[in-house]
Parts: structure tokens; sequence; C-alpha cells
């Protein structure tokens, strides 16, 4: 029987072989209550760190990649134990066989730690999420959106120097260096870019609109509907979708419509000067009992100025941040009022009637005569002149 267990396969003796993989089974045996084991540990360790945990959540995050990662590095640690056989030591492409195993393993193993690590990512960003909605609002959930995919770049890009560093062998010091020597060319190269970048850091950090407000930034007008690294998109008032650079949107000055506390409503009246000081003061007193409605918060009625032409009156009034269906009806309810008043009073607007007065005058006989007149036409004397006679009756 002893020497039943020390037969060599492949240049390792059968007992190997039996633990190594009896070592393999177990854990994926046991690989659910490890997994279950491991993930409580580390729970309790993240759980110091806020409260509020759900714990089902997180085990539903993280099961099963601990459950991947710890099968995969108990199978390559077990396996590291064995001799490698000379019978599968070869070359393919001058590379030997046992170091692309080597290498093989090394990228699976490398590949389930970074994502173990991404899906904590991912679990730190839901729970912070579900604060935000609960009590921070969508500014805050667009944060946690935003470095949540910056981390996973940066997990992403540690994986892949890991990979080069471990199965490659390549120096990842000197690939840094050339990395940070581009990257100053290529920053000088894309100033714009970059700009833009950090232009997005300041809008979430500094929160100045959000997706869904409407916004008035230079000419443009209309609701963002997204708010992106490089740019932000904007749907016009005329459905136009309008992408506008961060960096406008930080430089420039930006109006949120949707933080107004009041909506505002004016009409400017050019009334006739031949209304008289009583009317005025009737149409003044009747208009601020036409804006004196449950909608209207302020208003302002005065006769603004007096000028040559027409008396002008003022009329503006403010209403809560009403939808904009709701705040132009209510415009043209005050409007039709404010006409209806005015033809009461009989009282018409500058300029609505025009008269025209045509005056004739006859020159004299020491008129000078105008240009271009013949000489008969000047020495003929004014007055009234019997028509020329003509036909066969005439005399010569």
């Amino acid at each position: 029987m002893h020497d039943f267990w020390n037969i060599v396969i492949l240049d390792n003796p059968l007992r190997s072989y039996i633990i190594v993989a009896a070592t393999i089974l177990f854990v994926i045996a046991l690989k659910r209550y490890l997994s279950r084991l491991i993930a409580r540990l580390i729970f309790r360790v993240i759980r110091r760190m806020g409260s509020g945990l759900d714990r089902s959540a997180f085990l539903d995050f993280v099961l099963r990649p601990i459950g991947t990662f710890l099968v995969v590095f108990v199978s390559i640690t077990s396996i590291e134990k064995l001799h490698f056989p000379r019978q599968l030591d070869f070359d393919i492409y001058e590379v030997p066989s046992k170091t692309m195993m080597h290498g093989l393993a090394s990228i699976i193993l490398i590949v389930t730690f970074i994502w173990l690590l991404l899906r904590l990512v991912d679990f730190i960003a839901t729970v912070l999420r579900n604060k935000a909605r609960k009590g921070g609002g969508p500014r805050d959930n667009q944060v946690i959106v935003f470095i949540r995919d910056f981390l996973k770049a940066i997990l992403g890009i540690i994986g892949l120097l890991m990979v080069l560093d471990a199965v490659f062998k390549v120096d990842v010091s000197s690939i840094l260096t050339s990395l940070g020597l581009a990257g100053a060319a290529i920053a000088l190269a894309a100033k714009e870019s970059i700009e833009n970048l950090i232009a997005s850091f300041v809008i979430f950090f500094d929160k100045p609109f959000k997706s869904g407000d409407y916004l008035k930034v230079n000419a443009i007008s209309g609701t963002v509907e997204k708010i992106g690294l490089r740019s932000t998109r904007i749907r016009t008032d005329q459905k136009t979708y309008v992408t506008v650079p961060n960096k406008q949107m930080v430089d420039s000055v930006v109006d949120n419509l949707t933080l107004r506390t009041q909506r505002k409503g004016e009409l400017r009246l050019e009334l006739s000067l031949s209304t008289s000081a009583a009317l005025l003061d009737d149409l003044i007193s009747g208009i601020r009992e036409i804006l004196s409605i449950p909608v209207i918060e302020d208003k302002v009625v005065f006769l603004n100025d007096i000028t040559g032409s027409a008396f002008l009156v003022n009329v503006d009034y403010f209403t809560a941040p009403l939808a904009i269906e709701t705040f132009n009806a209510t415009k043209q309810q005050v409007n039709l009022e404010v006409l209806r008043l005015m033809e009461k009073l009989k009282i018409s607007i500058a300029g609505s009637s025009t008269t025209i007065s045509l005056t004739s005058m006859n020159p004299g006989p020491d008129a000078p005569a105008a240009p271009g007149a013949s000489p008969a036409s000047r020495s003929r004397p004014a007055g009234p002149h019997p028509p020329a006679s003509s036909g066969p009756d005439a005399k010569t």
C-alpha cells in the first residue's frame, strides 16, 4: 500500500495529486460557507465606518467574488506544490510552457481580486446613493456615480499594471515615468479637454445645477439632460440638443431658473394723452384689484412717466414658481381683464388713431415760380382762365 501512494505520475507521487485534489474539492464544497464567513468579517470592518448598512445587500454584492477568489487562490497555491512535469515542458515561440501556465494562473488570480474590489466599490456606492435619495438630493447622487466610475477606472488600470508586472515582467516604474512624460505632452495637446474635465469636478462639487434644471447660459435656454465629464447636454426650448463644454458652463454666468422663488409678469401700457388724470387714477386702482388673486403674491402698479406722446403705466406682478403653463394662463387672464377695464373706462392706447390734415396754399403773382416751370406759366396771371378753344370754330 505504501508503494501505491508513491507511484510517480508525471514527476509527482500519487500522494501529492490526491492531497492537491482533496484540498481543492474541500474548498469547493465549503465555498459557500467559507465565503459567507469571510464576507461577514469584511462587513464588520466596513460597518465600523458607518451605520445603517444592510448585510444582506452586502452579501449579494461580494459573496460570488469572494467564493471565486477563494477557490482560485487555493487551487493555484495547491498546484504550485507539485513539480512541473518534464513531459509538458516545451517552448512556444521561445516561451517555456511553465512560464505560460504560471502567467495564466497569475492573470486569473489578479482578475478575480480586481473583480472583488469592484464589487466592494459598487456596494459602497449603492449605500451612499440610498442615503443621497433620502436626504442629500439628486446632486449628491450624481457625484457618487461619477466617483464610482472614476474609482473603477483606477482599479482597472491598477489591475493592468499588476498583470504587466507579474506576468510579463515589465518594469512598471519605467512605464509610470514614460506615462508622466507622455502625460505632460498630452496635457499640452489636450488642454481644453483637461480644462473641461476639471470643470466637471467643479460642477459636481459646487453643485450650481443638476440634471432636470432649467438654465439660461449665454444665448441658450433649456433643460439639463446630462452632465458628462467633458460637456453638459441641454434640451432647448426649440427641442434641439445642445452640447456645452463644461468649462463654458463654469466660466459663464448661469441663470438657474428652476431655483427661482417667484415668477415675474409685466405689462407696459402707453396711454393716449387725451386720458384725464381721474381716468388714470381709476385705471391704476382697477388694475390693482385685478391683480388681487390668490396666485399673485406681490404687485406694483404706477404711472411711470409722462412723455410727449403717451402716459406710461408700468404693471409688475410676481407669482409662486408655477409651471409655465399655469403661469401663462394667469398672464393671459390678467391681460384680458386689463383690456376690459380700459374698454369700460374708454381709455385708448397712444397712437391708436391718427388725424392727418392737408392744407392747400395758392401762391400770389409775385411768388417765385417752381423750378422747371415754362415762361408762359410764369407770366400767366393768377385766377381762373377759360379753357382754350379748339376745333373748326377756333379763330386763328
